[in-house]
């Protein structure tokens, strides 16, 4: 108990602190795109910038609107950001490390992370306002209708992996022995692991889900170009038109969080979670004849551990918020209407054609042997 406790406030902290740091690198990322500085004032660099807008939520007056309904508008943030940090339990952050260690732990984030929408509609009904409440509704359809296409792309990579506990996921993505390079038998490599014995590289069709899964994602976000919800040109602030101080900063901490929990999510399962991108250079790759690249030189070994686990999973999921935030600064919000045929026209299919591949994979790895 006393270890999961500490382990609580570790991942609170860590998603704080992500937040900080993830709010700064976005405002730079947009100002570089966008051609201009961006902060540059507080700090050297603009570095405390983030930290100064924190405290002056804090210090701000929490104010509520007389019409609001107050129980809905003050519990509703905190629904959301539990959502989301309940969610983060069942994450393996490394070998050693993870809160709740499931065998269902991918249904579990799905099903707590769901709860978020009924935070979010709260927010709506509960501030009595109508561009709060036509954000509230946008949102909620939005995250309902790619929660589809988002899971069967991860029940694709599940039916290869045939577990549901992320952190068994994990370890099948780690060293193995016998592997086949590019999963078609050209080239038979033996103790290779490192990146080629991640999800993406073990099984390529998996590419297809992935990308299926980093666009739905970002609708399940509310990032752009799916920020319906808070499109400021039409609905100030959407849901979070009549919340401010802390309120606000706790939904914008929840959004951020949510950020990091789908890019573990696909870190893991696509980009071999918190193993090490290093091959064993003490393999050998057989195509007629035998090569020994490096003897006794096992980088995917030495680079495999506790605390590297942890760096190897947070670069990685590092990567895919940047990836994100780039893609917020570089397209245009597509209207409601495309956002819809998107996601039941193209992703669903696509989605069903990709675990109708998994399937069709994992019967004839059964029948033919690994």
């Amino acid at each position: 108990m006393v270890f999961s406790f500490i382990l609580a406030i570790i991942v609170v902290s860590g998603v704080a602190l992500f937040a900080l740091l993830a709010v700064y690198g976005e405002r730079k990322i947009a100002a570089f795109i966008q051609n201009r500085l961006g902060p540059i004032e507080v700090g050297p660099y603009g570095l405390l910038q983030t930290l100064a807008d924190i405290l002056k939520l804090l210090q701000k007056q929490l104010v509520i609107n007389a019409s609001a309904n107050k129980p809905l508008f003050v519990i509703a943030p905190i629904v959301i950001f539990l959502a989301i940090f309940l969610g983060l339990a069942a994450i393996p952050l490394g070998p050693r490390f993870i809160g709740v260690n499931l065998n269902i732990g991918l249904v579990y984030i799905i099903g707590i992370v769901s709860i978020e929408v009924i935070g979010i509609l709260m927010t709506g009904w509960g501030s009595n306002n109508k561009y709060s409440l036509i954000g509230a509704v946008r949102s909620v359809s939005q995250i309902i209708s790619y929660e589809i296409p988002a899971g069967l792309a991860l029940l694709s990579a599940v039916i290869m992996y045939s577990s549901l506990d992320l952190f068994e996921i994990c370890e099948l993505q780690g060293i193995a022995k016998n592997t086949t390079l590019w999963a078609w038998g050209f080239w038979e490599v033996q103790e290779v692991g490192g990146f080629f014995s991640w999800g993406i590289f073990r099984y390529p069709h998996l590419l297809l889900p992935m990308i299926v899964y980093f666009i739905a994602s970002l609708a399940e976000c509310n990032r752009a170009p799916f920020d319906l919800p808070e499109a400021e040109s039409e609905l100030v602030a959407g849901y979070l038109t009549e919340y401010s101080g802390f309120r606000f900063a706790l939904i914008m901490l929840a959004e951020y969080a949510n950020m990091l929990l789908v890019s573990f999510l696909f870190v893991i399962l696509f980009w071999g979670g918190y193993q090490s991108p290093f091959p064993n250079l003490g393999a050998t790759l057989e195509n007629g004849t035998t090569w020994v690249l490096v003897k006794n030189l096992q980088l995917a070994t030495l680079t495999n551990g506790p605390f590297w686990g942890v760096f190897w999973l947070l670069l990685k999921a590092s990567i895919v918020v940047l990836i994100q935030m780039w893609v917020r600064w570089s397209y245009p919000r597509l209207r409601a209407d495309q956002l819809m045929i998107l996601c039941w026209k193209y992703l669903t299919p696509l989605a069903l054609f990709s675990v109708f591949i998994s399937a069709t994979w994992k019967v004839l790895e059964i029948y033919f042997g690994s």
